[in-house]
């Protein structure tokens, strides 16, 4: 199962690298991981996306709580969320292609921020299955050169927050 773990940690050298390898020692591998630092300059928020079964998740969250860096922590999989990620994409386009090009962009409620020669760069930000939804149309009808993703960036809705104690 996916789930999303949110973090919030005091913004230190070394306190990534710690959570990281708490995962990594349990062999669990971080499929997407966010960082920065939160309005609070001394507080970075970790989001990452890993798989596995309830339980085990829920033994990570609480062994990584234990960590001196960490202040707050949540599994989001386990109530409602909004979750978002950010695509940029550059694609070689084939000037036959360019109106299915300009319907594909518009369709998915991308952005396409740069047109130079036969090449497209271009923006998205969405859930990770409309990212992965939006790459598949584009390679339908392009040479995909490169993509970068940022990773899951997630928030719990309603008045739930990760907080200081």
């Amino acid at each position: 199962m996916r789930h999303i773990v949110s973090i919030l940690l005091q913004n230190e050298a070394g306190a990534l690298s710690r959570v990281a390898n708490l995962f990594a020692a349990r062999g669990y591998n971080i499929e997407s991981l966010c960082v920065a630092p939160t309005h609070d300059a001394a507080v970075s928020r970790i989001t990452l996306v890993t798989t596995g079964s309830d339980a085990v998740i829920e033994q990570i969250v609480a062994q990584t709580r234990k960590l001196v860096e960490v202040i707050d922590i949540a599994d989001l999989s386990a109530a409602d969320h909004v979750e978002c990620e950010l695509l940029l994409i550059k694609i070689e386009l084939n000037p036959r292609q360019a109106n299915a090009f300009i319907h594909c962009v518009r369709d998915h409620h991308a952005t396409a921020l740069d047109g130079s020669d036969n090449t497209r760069t271009v923006q998205l930000a969405g859930t990770a299955a409309q990212v992965e939804t939006f790459i598949a149309a584009l390679s339908k009808i392009s040479t995909v050169l490169e993509l970068v993703r940022s990773g899951v960036a997630a928030l719990a809705l309603g008045h739930a927050v990760l907080h200081k104690a």
